[in-house]
């Protein structure tokens, strides 16, 4: 009778176990893109040797890169309301020659006098600097903040992610939790000025029509 308890919590526990895989190998397999913050890159040092403005790098990986299509955009906020045309800024691609691809992706502000620009720029494309009508800095406070770390998080298909925000605000910057909607949308209303730099992977077997 012990012997046939201890099968079949065995068994049991084998049951699970493979649950357990099982599972964790969907989850993994339902990323269609992986994504990592790339402090400190060639790109940022260069931008801030030379004065220019500012530079925030990720590090993008595409798996299924033949199969997949990039949209990386920048919402832009101020005073709580949308700034100008949404979105600011606009770079999308994919459909590569090989299966994986790896690169550089990321977002630059440049500032020239009295005017920024913003221009972004994935493995392969980028877009020339597009103007911003509302000055990034006026008075106050302001800087970048990732929403992601140096840790490769997986992104689902057909799903936005928010990677970072430039932020001016007139006094105090509070902390906000930039995966977190309602926590955004407390700072979109509180901050002077809000850029939204986001990211969403569609897995499709041709350019999405315009």
């Amino acid at each position: 009778m012990k012997r046939m308890l201890s099968l079949v919590c065995m068994l049991i526990a084998l049951l699970i176990l493979v649950s357990l895989v099982s599972g964790c190998a969907s989850e993994e397999s339902a990323k269609i893109a992986y994504i990592s913050a790339n402090e400190n890159s060639r790109y940022q040092t260069t931008f801030s040797e030379l004065n220019l403005g500012l530079v925030r790098d990720y590090r993008l990986v595409l798996p299924n890169a033949d199969k997949s299509w990039v949209r990386i955009w920048v919402d832009g906020y101020h005073d709580g309301e949308k700034m100008g045309t949404s979105p600011l800024a606009e770079l999308s691609c994919g459909l590569h020659p090989e299966k994986n691809s790896e690169g550089s992706m990321g977002i630059g502000i440049i500032r020239t006098g009295k005017k920024e620009y913003v221009f972004l720029y994935a493995p392969g494309v980028s877009m020339g600097p597009m103007e911003l009508d509302v000055p990034l800095i006026d008075s106050g406070m302001s800087g970048w903040k990732y929403a992601i770390g140096n840790e490769q998080i997986g992104i689902e298909a057909g799903k936005t992610v928010v990677l970072g925000a430039y932020r001016h605000a007139e006094q105090a910057m509070r902390t906000y939790d930039l995966q977190d909607e309602s926590s955004i949308e407390e700072m979109i209303k509180e901050d002077k000025t809000v850029l939204l730099l986001k990211i969403r992977v569609d897995e499709q077997a041709e350019p999405p029509r315009t």
